[in-house]
């Protein structure tokens, strides 16, 4: 197993994990969802859920490709929230919420974005992906 077949494999453990924590922490996540949206235990667990799924699809050769757009397209629509928490100064937990914290925070959601694609074997060199 190469570079990228040991990442996927720590990746898709790691959204796996980290969906999970979303029926252990649910409180947690709904403090930081905007307050503009309804239904926030809701969308805390459909975005576990998909986090769970999208997870256990980056390790299945089949479903590589459809979980890696899936968990980006997750990013994507769940970045609000870090902004939210971010800009609303929401106190989660033991987590720090200082500005360093959220200025590490933020800009790491691109580089999750990227390794999520990288891992999928969505972009990247040529042949990348599909033995690793």
């Amino acid at each position: 197993m190469g570079w990228r077949g040991v990442g996927r494999t720590l990746t898709g453990l790691g959204f796996v994990a980290i969906g999970s924590s979303h029926f252990t922490a649910t409180d947690g996540f709904v403090k930081i969802v905007p307050e503009f949206l309804p239904e926030k235990p809701a969308l805390v667990y459909i975005s576990g859920v998909c986090e769970i799924l999208g997870g256990v699809g980056l390790l299945v050769p089949a479903t590589r490709k459809l979980a890696g757009w899936g968990l980006i397209a997750l990013l994507l629509a769940v970045f609000p929230a870090n902004i939210y928490h971010a800009v609303a100064k929401v106190r989660v937990g033991n987590l720090p919420d200082g500005p360093l914290y959220h200025a590490v925070r933020l800009p790491a959601q691109g580089l999750l974005i990227w390794l999520v694609g990288w891992v999928a074997g969505l972009f990247g060199e040529k042949g990348q992906g599909r033995a690793g």
